[in-house]
C-alpha cells in the first residue's frame, strides 16, 4: 500500500552523468522502465540466515584493525559522486579503505546477480540501481536485512520520505536509499511571455494543465509551438494515474489510466504535442525537443534539471530558445494533494558474504545518511534525505531558475515510487510498455491496449 508521507524537502540538482545513472521512465537509464530482469524465486524464501548475520554483529564495537570494504558501481570515470563519497568517508575512517569495483552501467544489476551468486563473493557493499534488480538479490540471499543495525543505531527512516516503505519486504529491508529523482513539469517562459499566457503554477489539476497546454499550442506552419510533450515512456503517461495514492502499477486492473491516454491522445489530434509514431520514427529525444525552444510545458524527470543548466551553460544549447525556464510541481487529480509525485531511488546495501559486517554497515549509513545526503548535494546531485544544507547548496546552484515558484517545486508532498517491490515486477513492466506502444502507436485503442494489460499482468499475478 502506498503511504502519505508528510511534505518534505525534496533536493535537486546539476547531476554530472545522467543516463548512466539510475532512474526511472521507459527505454533508458532515466527511466521507469529499463529497470533490468527481476528474479522469479519466490519471494516468501527464508531470509532469517541473513538477518541472523546482522542481528550478531549490531552490539560489536567497530574495530580499530584495517579493514577494506569492496563496494561495487558502474561508471566511475564519469559519476564523480563514487569517489566523492569514498574520499569523505574515508577521511574520517583512517582505518577503512574503500576500494571500488567498476561494474558498468550496462546490465549492471545482472552482472551484480552473477558476482553475488554462490559463496566466492568477496564485495561488501553493493550499490542497488533499481528495484527488479533488489528484488532479485533479495530472494536469492545476496544482501542482508538492516533492520537490527537500524533500530541499534536509531536510523529515522521517516527522512526518507516513505521511500523504505515501498522497498520493505515481508517486514524486512534489504537497502537504504541515499539518491533521490523525481518527476516535475519544465516549461519554457519566453513562449508564454510571447503569447501573454500566465505561467503554469505549483498547483494545476490536470484539466487546468490540459487547458493550459491547449492556450500555448500554435499549430501555424513553420511557427508551431507544441503546448506539451510526452516522450516515448509509458512512464510519460502512464504516471499521471498513480497519483492518487490509491493505485500503483502492480495492480493488475489498469482502467483507471484510461482518462490520462484520451487526454494526451486527444492532445495529438489537435496537434497540442508531437505524435507517439512520429518520435518513435525520428527517434526524437526529449531533450532535443525542449531544448528547441518550440515545446512550452514537458513532464520529465528532475535529472533533466542537470541538463539544462549544464548545456545552456558549455552552449551546447541555444539560450536563445529555451535559456528562460522553469519548473514546477506536476499537475494533480482532483482531490489529490498538490506535490504528489514518482520518484525513483539508488540504493545501498551489505552483502549476506561479507566477512565485516559492522564495517559495510557503517559505510552504508554513512552514504545513505545526511553526511552522504551533503556530499551528494555538493557534488550537484539528489540525495534520499532531505536537508536544509542540501536545498540551499542546490537553489544557489548556477543556473538553477531564480524564480520562487521553481524553488517551491521541490517541495513535495506525496512521492511515490514509479516502480514499487514486487518479485514479478519486471514482468509486469514489460507488459505495460509493450501495451503503451500499442495504444499510442494507435495498434490498438485504449480500451483493447488497456483489457490486453489487464489480461497479461493478472496472469502473471496469479502465477
Amino acid at each position: 500500500m502506498k503511504k502519505k508521507i508528510l511534505s518534505v524537502l525534496l533536493t535537486a540538482a546539476m547531476m554530472s552523468t545522467l543516463l548512466a545513472g539510475c532512474g526511472n521512465g521507459a527505454g533508458s537509464a532515466d527511466s521507469s522502465s529499463d529497470q533490468g530482469t527481476a528474479g522469479t524465486t519466490d519471494s516468501t524464501t527464508d531470509n532469517s540466515g541473513t538477518a541472523d548475520a546482522g542481528s550478531s554483529q549490531t552490539d560489536a564495537p567497530a574495530s580499530a584493525e584495517p579493514v577494506t570494504l569492496k563496494w561495487a558501481i558502474w561508471d566511475e570515470a564519469t559519476t564523480p559522486y563514487w569517489q566523492d563519497l569514498k574520499d569523505a568517508y574515508e577521511a574520517t575512517h583512517d582505518n577503512v579503505t574503500i576500494e571500488m569495483v567498476d561494474l558498468g552501467s550496462t546490465d549492471y544489476m545482472t552482472v551484480l546477480a552473477t558476482e553475488l551468486s554462490g559463496d566466492g563473493t568477496d564485495f561488501d557493499v553493493v550499490t542497488i540501481k533499481d528495484v527488479p534488480g533488489y528484488a532479485t538479490l533479495v530472494q536469492k540471499n545476496a544482501i542482508m536485512a538492516l533492520d537490527d543495525y537500524i533500530a541499534a543505531d536509531g536510523v529515522d527512516l521517516g527522512k526518507y520520505a516513505g521511500a523504505t516503505d515501498q522497498v520493505t519486504v515481508d517486514g524486512k529491508l534489504y537497502e537504504l536509499p541515499f539518491r533521490n529523482d523525481f518527476w516535475v513539469v519544465f516549461y519554457n517562459k519566453d513562449l508564454f511571455d510571447a503569447k501573454g499566457v500566465p505561467y503554469p503554477t505549483n498547483d494545476m489539476t490536470f484539466e487546468q494543465y490540459d487547458e493550459l497546454a491547449r492556450k500555448m499550442t500554435d499549430t501555424t506552419f513553420g511557427s508551431q509551438v507544441y503546448g506539451a510533450h510526452y516522450h516515448t515512456w509509458r512512464s510519460d503517461v502512464q504516471l499521471f494515474a498513480v497519483l492518487d495514492g490509491k493505485h500503483t502499477i502492480l495492480d493488475g486492473n489498469y482502467d483507471y489510466m484510461k482518462p490520462y491516454y484520451e487526454m494526451v491522445l486527444d492532445q495529438e489530434a489537435d496537434g497540442v504535442c508531437r505524435k507517439y509514431t512520429d518520435l518513435t520514427t525520428e527517434g526524437l529525444h526529449y531533450s532535443a525537443a525542449f531544448s528547441g525552444g518550440d515545446v512550452a510545458m514537458m513532464n520529465m524527470g528532475s535529472w533533466f534539471i542537470a541538463t539544462m543548466i549544464a548545456n545552456l551553460q558549455s552552449g551546447e544549447y541555444d539560450s536563445s530558445l529555451c535559456g528562460n525556464w522553469g519548473i514546477v510541481k506536476y499537475p494533480h487529480a482532483d482531490g489529490v494533494e498538490p506535490g504528489s509525485t514518482l520518484g525513483t531511488i539508488t540504493g545501498i546495501s551489505v552483502t549476506s558474504a561479507t566477512d565485516t559486517p559492522d564495517a559495510a554497515w557503517d559505510f552504508v549509513k554513512f552514504v545513505s545518511g545526511e553526511e552522504g545526503a551533503a556530499v551528494m548535494a555538493s557534488s550537484g546531485n539528489f540525495p534520499a534525505i532531505m536537508t536544509d544544507e542540501a536545498m540551499d547548496l542546490i537553489v544557489n546552484l548556477d543556473g538553477f531558475p531564480t524564480d520562487d515558484a521553481s524553488k517551491e517545486a521541490l517541495n513535495v508532498a506525496n512521492l511515490y515510487l514509479e516502480v514499487p517491490y514486487a518479485e514479478n515486477v519486471s514482468e509486469i513492466n514489460s507488459i505495460l510498455d509493450t501495451y503503451h506502444g500499442s495504444i499510442m502507436s494507435g495498434e490498438m485503442s485504449i480500451d483493447e491496449g488497456i483489457a490486453k494489460m489487464n489480461e497479461e499482468v493478472t496472469k502473471v499475478l496469479g502465477q
